[in-house]
């Protein structure tokens, strides 16, 4: 059962590398898109700031995924993991609410779904 949590929780982390890209350094047609913005709100320079804000978070929370896979060992591993997951699981389901709803299938079921591993793993 680790295999798969850790295996989970690099794909969880290398999905947040691929949004934080997107967000920070994708066309503006591709962000609208991706997203579901309308174009003429993303061409705007605020927009484009927040997107790439958001964008650092993304890309950190990816790093400290993929870093604590290789960083920790054992149950401290995990319970980092849940951790970091348990963040994901919360932006996901926030972006899922506030966004698009196709957010609670790419970000927030994958990480809900790692959390309930790592919990099982732990007990």
């Amino acid at each position: 059962m680790e295999f798969i949590i850790l295996l989970l929780s690099g794909i969880i982390g290398l999905l947040h590398l691929v949004i934080m890209g997107l967000e920070m350094f994708a066309p503006a047609e591709k962000q609208a898109k991706t997203f579901a913005m309308p174009m003429k709100f993303v061409i705007q320079k605020n927009a484009q700031i927040a997107l790439k804000n958001m964008g650092i978070y993304n890309g950190s929370l990816g790093l400290a995924l993929l870093t604590s896979l290789l960083l920790f060992q054992g149950d401290i591993r995990l319970k980092v993991l849940l951790l970091l997951n348990l963040f994901v699981v919360i932006v996901g389901l926030y972006g899922g609410k506030t966004v698009t709803k196709s957010i609670y299938l790419i970000q927030a079921l994958p990480a809900i779904i790692t959390v309930l591993f790592i919990l099982f793993q732990l007990i």
